[in-house]
């Protein structure tokens, strides 16, 4: 998949594709229903999705909570699988931000990517203070020569499909339920860093990621698969939280334990995903106690990943 930060000066082969528009935060079913559809309308045309980074919630609400379910990386891997080959990826600043509906039209998609036809869901709002919605998209498309399907949202028992239902289910601790609107596992992915080393000295040691800008689910313990930087997929426990038993702070942070792996992951990139939710998190008496603790835990989470994927590892 080629990756593109600007809609000026496009190569001739980048230009001319379908585009879904919109923010695909979590890359779930419903974004999927939408790529569907946009090939659907021209097979003929490359596949590509226009969305921006950061997330304007991000820029406009800067105090908010992390929120994000996918940051860039993970959200363009998504993509990837779901056959898109062109991922422009808009910086969304402030400048950009004041960018009426009509020169997004006109600039962006038409002068720039020149659109062959565009797919989004029925509330796809664009432009300056959201001043364009897809009656207004369906119009200036349809004047400069632009096809459009505006895609039904997908639906399932509950409700819609959308990446607010999958963090309340992830902050409420089924991420289950997120894998089943995501289609697959929620993952958590960053980059390897120093700890307080605490962990190989009651016999689980583990590797450390910030949450960074990802939303934090509930603070527990989980059966994880972890994808490792040269691709190899592992299982293991980790704990999301605070670590109240050896910790007075108050940053909440993600450490895995990968079942059998005695490498050195300082400065690698993992990619956790949250298989099931085993406990919430608690403080312990001691060292003693959270090394007991742990250890069922790792022979629960065993026994989950075996039942959900059956491994010779």
């Amino acid at each position: 998949m080629e990756i593109f930060r600007d809609w000026r000066n496009l190569p001739a082969d980048a230009r001319g594709a379908v585009v879904a528009l919109g923010n695909f935060d979590g890359v779930h079913l419903g974004h999927a229903h939408v790529l569907r559809a946009a090939h659907g309308a021209r097979p003929d045309a490359r596949l590509a999705v226009l969305t921006f980074e950061p997330h304007p919630r991000e820029l406009f609400r800067p105090d908010d909570p992390p929120f994000r379910l996918t940051l860039s990386a993970e959200r363009a891997a998504a993509l990837e699988n779901l056959g898109v080959s062109l991922l422009f990826e808009l910086p969304f600043d402030h400048a950009f931000s004041l960018m009426s509906a009509e020169a997004f039209v006109a600039d962006v998609l038409h002068a720039g990517l020149d659109a062959r036809h565009l797919a989004c869901g029925p509330d796809f709002a664009f432009g300056h203070r959201r001043g364009g919605d897809v009656t207004f998209l369906s119009a200036r498309a349809e004047a400069m020569g632009i096809g459009l399907t505006v895609v039904p949202l997908l639906t399932d028992e509950v409700g819609q499909i959308s990446s607010s239902r999958i963090r309340r289910a992830l902050q409420d601790g089924y991420p289950e339920r997120a894998t089943a609107k995501l289609g697959r596992s929620w993952a958590i992915r960053g980059v390897v860093a120093h700890g307080d080393k605490r962990g190989r000295t009651i016999g689980f040691p583990t590797a450390n990621i910030a949450l960074g800008r990802h939303l934090e689910p509930a603070r527990g313990v989980y059966a994880v698969m972890v994808t490792l930087a040269d691709g190899s997929i592992r299982s293991g426990v980790a704990n999301i939280g605070r670590r109240p038993t050896v910790n007075s702070g108050t940053e909440s942070r993600l450490e895995v334990n990968i079942f059998e792996y005695e490498g050195d992951l300082y400065g690698t990139e993992l990619s956790v995903a949250l298989c099931a939710y085993l406990r919430s998190e608690r403080k312990f008496s001691g060292l003693d106690e959270l090394r007991a603790q742990i250890a069922a835990d790792a022979a629960e989470a065993r026994h989950i990943l075996d039942l959900m994927v059956p491994r010779s590892a």
